[in-house]
Formats: structure tokens, sequence, C-alpha cells
């Protein structure tokens, strides 16, 4: 078993103990993304599902595979009232390839103004 453990250029560099993802074998286990430090940060849910799920679609794209290789997905929210809207975005970026999914309404996430946190599975093949 190969294990390795990633950050991205192209991301903010993370501020804690933790990468952006570790690759096992094939399986690419991201850690959890927000709209921290991305325009969205201060808006609504669907601006900051936007910016996190282009995070997530970054770093699949820089491994060579797509949103069609997310497996799973563990979503935390912080309100449930535009619970629809958040599946619309889902939609436009899964297209008809929906992974297995959890979402979980939470307080709170790591600053007050952030209102999804997503974390995702994906099986992606290393590139030679």
């Amino acid at each position: 078993m190969n294990v390795e453990h990633v950050n991205y250029p192209q991301l903010k560099q993370p501020f804690g103990a933790y990468c952006h993802a570790v690759r096992v074998d094939s399986l690419l286990f991201l850690s959890g993304f927000t709209a921290l430090d991305t325009p969205a940060q201060h808006g609504d849910i669907v601006a900051q599902t936007e910016a996190t799920l282009d995070q997530i679609k970054s770093i699949l794209e820089a491994e060579g595979g797509g949103m069609k290789d997310i497996v799973k997905v563990t979503i935390y929210v912080t309100e449930l009232d535009r619970l629809m809207d958040i599946h619309k975005v889902r939609s436009r970026y899964f297209g008809s390839t929906y992974p297995a999914s959890t979402l979980v309404r939470v307080v709170g996430l790591v600053r007050p103004e952030l209102k999804i946190e997503i974390e995702a599975v994906a099986a992606v093949p290393k590139r030679s």
C-alpha cells in the first residue's frame, strides 16, 4: 500500500496540522473544504457551495480526474433552509454521476460566516 500526503499549489496552503489530500493507491481522500479565503467567504450558501466545489474540482483535475470520480462526499451545513439550492449546485457539478453522500447540520464551522464544508473521497488512478 502506497500512502502519499499531498498539498496543491493552486489552493491556499493549510494553516494547521493537515494536508489537502491523502492518496492511498487509487483512492484520494480530500480534507474538508470551505469558502474560506475565497470571494464567496461572506456570501450565501449557494456561492459558498460553488466556491467549495471549485476547489475540489481543481484537485481532481490536477490528479487527472474529475467530479465523476468522487465516490463519497460528506457535507456539513449550518443552515438547511436552502437545501434544495445546494442540491441544484451539486447537480451542476456532478452531472448524472452522483456519489454516495451524507449531509449533516452543524452548529458552526471554523469561522462564523462559513455555511458549508465538504470533504470527499475519489477513485482516481495515479498518473505515471
